[in-house]
This record gives C-alpha cells, sequence and structure tokens, in this order.
C-alpha cells in the first residue's frame, strides 16, 4: 500500500512539477553556494545558510502552492497519452499535500556526511490529515500509515485489517495505522532479488561536488539579479531573479563537462531539450528574521506559458529543528512475513491482477 501511494505521488509530480523542481534547486540553491558577495543581498543569504549550515538538526516544510485547475492545465501541457491525464484525486492530493523533514547529525549539516546522520523523518499529510509517515533512527524504520485518507485521497479501495487473510501476518498493523517497525539492512536483503537490474545509487564524490559548485557560482553570478526589500512584519525579503532557460542553458553549459564523473542515471538535457523552454523571469522570495532564514517561496507560473495554469509556486519553510524520537508502541515487523503477507492479500482481492500488483 504505502509502495502503491508513493508511486502514484511520484508519477503525478514527474508529469507535471519537473520545470518546477528545477527552478527552486537553481534559484534557493544560488544563496547557499556563497555567490555575489559584492551585492549586500548575496552577503546577507550567504549568512543566513552559513547559520543553517551550522546547525546539528534542522526541520523544514515543502508546500505546493496550487490549485486542482492549474495543476490539470499543466499536465495538459504534456499532452498525455489517453488514460495517463493526471487523475482528479491526484490533483486534489498535490494542491493540498505538505511535506515536513528533520534531519539530525552528530556534527553541523554543512560538515556531514552519510555516516554522521543519526535521524531522518518525514511526514506526508493532505487536508483531511497524515497520509504517510517515516522515521528512520540508525538501522532501524519506522512507518504508519493512514490507509482511511489515503483511500479517499487517491480515489481508490483499501481493505481493512479484518478482511486480510491470515497469513497477510504484519500487515494488518500496517492497515490499522499502528506504527511499524524493521530492520533497514534486513529489508534490503530481503528485497535485492526483486529487482533484476538493481541501479547503483547515485553519489557524487567530494572532487566532483566542489567543480559543481563553482560552476553554479559563475553562473549565479552572471544571470542572477538581488535585490533587499523590507516586510509589513519586520521580515526582510531577499528576491533572486533570472530568466529561466537562458538561467539554465548557461549553467548546464558550465556542467557539462563535469558529465563524466556524474553518478549513473544523472543525464544532463540537451541543448535541444532547452531550445523550446520558456524564458519568463522567475523569482525566488527568501524571507529573513534577524537575518535568519525562514522561508523560501519561489513563483512559477509563468513557466506554464499558459492562462489556465493561474497559480503555481514552491514553498519552503523552515522552524526550529526538532529531534527524532522512536515511537515507544512500535510493532516489530517480520520482513519475509510483511513480504509474503502483502502479496497474498493484494493477489486475493478480487479484481487484483500481478499487473496492478
Amino acid at each position: 500500500m504505502i509502495a502503491l501511494t508513493e508511486e502514484t505521488i511520484i508519477t503525478a509530480i514527474r508529469k507535471t512539477l519537473t520545470a518546477t523542481a528545477v527552478v527552486g534547486a537553481v534559484l534557493a540553491g544560488s544563496a547557499a553556494c556563497g555567490t555575489v558577495e559584492q551585492l549586500t543581498a548575496g552577503q546577507k543569504l550567504d549568512a543566513a545558510f552559513e547559520k543553517l549550515g551550522q546547525e546539528k538538526t534542522l526541520s523544514f516544510e515543502l508546500d505546493l502552492d496550487t490549485d486542482e485547475r492549474s495543476l490539470k492545465a499543466l499536465d495538459a501541457l504534456s499532452d498525455p497519452e489517453p488514460g495517463e491525464e493526471i487523475p482528479d484525486e491526484a490533483a486534489e492530493l498535490l494542491s493540498g499535500a505538505k511535506i515536513s523533514f528533520t534531519m539530525q547529525s552528530k556534527k553541523p549539516i554543512d560538515e556531514s556526511g552519510e555516516e554522521d546522520y543519526v535521524g531522518m523523518a518525514m511526514k506526508v499529510s493532505v487536508e483531511d490529515g497524515d497520509i504517510v509517515e517515516y522515521r528512520v533512527i540508525g538501522d532501524d524504520v519506522y512507518v504508519r500509515t493512514d490507509t482511511a485518507v489515503l483511500g479517499e485521497a487517491m480515489g481508490m479501495p483499501v481493505p481493512s485489517a479484518k478482511d486480510l487473510p491470515p497469513e497477510a501476518g504484519s500487515l494488518k498493523k500496517v492497515l490499522e495505522g499502528e506504527w511499524v517497525k524493521f530492520d533497514a539492512q534486513e529489508m534490503e536483503e530481503a528485497t535485492s532479488g526483486l529487482d533484476e537490474e538493481p541501479s547503483p545509487e547515485p553519489t557524487l564524490d567530494a572532487k566532483t561536488q566542489k567543480k559543481l559548485l563553482a560552476a553554479v557560482r559563475s553562473t549565479i553570478a552572471r544571470e542572477v539579479d538581488f535585490k533587499t526589500s523590507e516586510g509589513e512584519d519586520g521580515s526582510e525579503h531577499v528576491t533572486a531573479t533570472a530568466p529561466f532557460r537562458t538561467l539554465m542553458t548557461e549553467l548546464l553549459g558550465e556542467i557539462r563537462p563535469l558529465a563524466k564523473s556524474l553518478p549513473p542515471g544523472m543525464e544532463l538535457p540537451t541543448e535541444k531539450d532547452l531550445k523550446d523552454a520558456p524564458n519568463a523571469r522567475v523569482t525566488a522570495d527568501f524571507t529573513l528574521n534577524d537575518g535568519e532564514l525562514t522561508e523560501v517561496y519561489v513563483d512559477l507560473a509563468k513557466l506554464a506559458e499558459n492562462a489556465k495554469v493561474k497559480k503555481l509556486g514552491l514553498r519552503l519553510s523552515l522552524g526550529e529543528g526538532q529531534a527524532v524520537k522512536a515511537p515507544a508502541d512500535a510493532t516489530d515487523l517480520d520482513i519475509e512475513e510483511l513480504l509474503g503477507g502483502f502479496g497474498a492479500a493484494m493477489m486475493g482481492e478480487e479484481g487484483f491482477g500481478e499487473e496492478e500488483f
């Protein structure tokens, strides 16, 4: 059930939000690269990101600021095949969805490697409640999901725990919305044979990371305009504005010589891919309170170049870092039992065939 939800959401996001993610990452990340230090605005952003980098725990929330009509209109621009259009339920889900993250490290975040993180958490919420939440503490993974909210949001029936066959075992706990716990290493070993050709996880070595940051730094310095203004609540706003196609073309031109050093699967768009990309000027708005970064908002409606896409933005809100704690009442899962029970439950559903599973 969790995998099904994730696949549906990821598919919808890939079809409708590719440009959003790219622009948000480039503009929001520009300040973190220490660029444009000759400008007061750039210096203030540098200082704010340096403060964040010194924290050992960060908590933030990602909110897609849009509506169902705009998402449907944006999806139509991709000319989907008949039957492949974004479902109404998925559009409604995404328009009201929020994703909360927390990361906790033994070292300051900007000095941390993968081995330094001692806790991570993520929660996906919609207007009707939390859909799924997971926490990772060491090698232990904790998960819970509200299948009632999930079924309503996705417009599909969800079996109740009492309807499952005895062999479903631990899966009943999942459907009852309880916290469950499993060992990440055991899960990886148990599922290693499911993929015929597992893809290596993308990683970047330190040398390549520095070169990428240098490429972004030089491009941002040339193409991005920074300005400051005062907010009504006493906050300060720093805006970063750039023409999308020009920025991406220049940035990829700097990165392309590093293509051979990038991990498998990280393919760069070609110049032909960018030829028809919109060149509207996109702005990222950074909110600072007492020198600390509290919010980043990127308005992307202009990129759609369609009057029907009236509302499309990304909002990243930062809050006080919260320690990641293990749920006290989590049930230990038997991985083999869970996988077997999940298959038995799904294959036992009437009209639920192997392809859907």
